[in-house]
C-alpha cells in the first residue's frame, strides 16, 4: 500500500481523469470496481444530472469513487452542496483557487485533491490545506496549463517542492508510462486519453474511433487566450488557425467557439465542426476496450517493465 492507496482505500494508484462529457458513473464505477479510483466529471453535468450519476455510481460500486469540479464553472454554490449531501468522499477540484472550497469541503469529512499545472500552484494547493495534488504536464488532453511544462521535466519539479502525496498526469496510458512517473517522484498516476476511449466512457463513438486513429502529431494546443486546450486537428481547429491570421480579439475567439463546442464533438460526434479534446498520447491507443481491462494491462505492464529496470545493467 503506497500513498495514494492508503489515502483513497484503493487497490491500484491509478485515478481515472474527471473528464467532461466522457466521464460518467457507468465509467466512474467501472474503474473503481477494477481496484482503481473512478472520477464523475461534473464540469459537463447539471447539478441535478451529477446528483444522478452520484446516486447510480454509489449502486453500481461498493469501492471508493469521486467527483471532479471545474471550479470555474457554472452552478458551483449548488453542485458543492449536492456532493455533501450525496455523502460523497472524494473531490478532485481544478480551474480555480484551492482555498475557495477545501476548508468547506474537508470540513464535511471530503478527501480533496487539486489539479496543478506547475510546483507554484502546486505549493499553493497544499497551502490550502488539499490532502494530494494532481501535476499535469503539457502532453494532456483538454485544457492545460499555460506553463507548457512537460510531464517528464513537471513531477521531479513539483515533488521537490510539496510534501504531500503526489499524483501524475499528461501522457500515461500505460503500465511503463505508469512506472517511469513514479520514478520520477509521483505516487500516482491520473490517467484520461485511455479510459476516453473506453468501453464504458460516455463519449461518442465516433470520437471513441477518432481516439484510437489518432496519430502522433494530431492534437495541438490552442485558444490560450481564452483557456489554452489541447485538440485534435479536425475542420474546427483549422477554422481556429485560420481566423487567428486576422488577429481575433478575445472576444472574436469567444464568438467563434460558440456554446456546447466540446458536447457538439465528444458527446454528440460531431466530428468536423465539434471540439475534439484528447492528450498526445492517443497515439498509442489503438483499441476501444472495458475500463477494467485497462488497468489489468497496466498493471501487468508496470509490473513488467519494473521487473526489467530492476534487472537492467550497464
Amino acid at each position: 500500500m503506497n500513498k495514494i492507496t492508503a489515502l483513497f482505500k484503493i487497490k491500484y494508484p491509478i485515478i481515472q481523469g474527471g473528464m467532461i462529457w466522457n466521464s460518467g458513473y457507468k465509467l466512474a464505477s467501472a474503474v473503481s470496481n477494477a481496484g482503481g479510483l473512478g472520477l464523475i466529471g461534473a464540469g459537463s453535468m447539471y447539478p441535478e444530472v451529477l446528483r444522478e450519476h452520484i446516486q447510480k455510481c454509489k449502486k453500481a460500486t461498493s469501492n471508493p469513487f469521486g467527483v471532479n469540479v471545474p471550479m470555474l464553472y457554472p452552478n458551483i454554490e449548488e453542485i458543492m452542496e449536492i456532493i455533501v449531501e450525496e455523502g460523497v468522499k472524494i473531490v478532485f477540484t481544478s480551474a480555480g483557487n484551492p482555498k475557495t472550497w477545501t476548508s468547506y469541503l474537508k470540513e464535511n469529512g471530503i478527501t480533496v485533491v487539486h489539479v496543478v499545472s506547475s510546483s507554484v500552484f502546486a505549493l499553493k494547493a497544499q497551502d490550502a490545506g488539499v490532502d494530494a495534488i494532481v501535476a499535469e504536464g503539457f502532453e494532456a488532453g483538454g485544457h492545460n496549463g499555460r506553463e507548457e511544462t512537460t510531464t517528464l521535466a513537471l513531477i521531479p519539479i513539483v515533488k521537490e517542492k510539496i510534501k504531500i502525496p503526489l499524483i501524475a498526469a499528461g501522457g500515461i496510458a500505460t503500465g511503463r508510462g505508469m512506472l517511469a512517473v513514479m520514478i520520477l517522484g509521483a505516487d500516482g498516476v491520473q490517467v484520461g486519453s485511455r479510459f476516453a476511449a473506453s468501453l464504458e466512457s460516455s463519449a461518442h463513438e465516433n470520437f471513441k474511433e477518432t481516439i484510437i486513429n489518432t496519430k502522433e502529431g494530431d492534437t495541438q494546443l490552442t485558444l490560450k487566450e481564452l483557456a489554452p486546450v489541447r485538440l485534435i486537428k479536425n475542420k474546427f481547429y483549422q477554422d481556429v488557425q485560420d481566423f487567428y491570421e486576422k488577429c481575433p480579439t478575445k472576444e472574436d475567439l469567444v464568438v467563434l467557439l460558440g456554446r456546447a463546442r466540446a458536447k457538439r464533438g465528444m458527446f454528440e460526434g460531431d466530428l468536423v465542426e465539434g471540439e475534439l479534446e484528447i492528450g498526445q498520447i492517443a497515439g498509442i491507443i489503438h483499441e476501444i476496450k472495458p475500463a477494467g481491462e485497462i488497468i489489468k494491462e497496466m498493471i501487468f505492464d508496470f509490473q513488467t517493465a519494473r521487473k526489467e529496470v530492476v534487472n537492467f545493467d550497464f
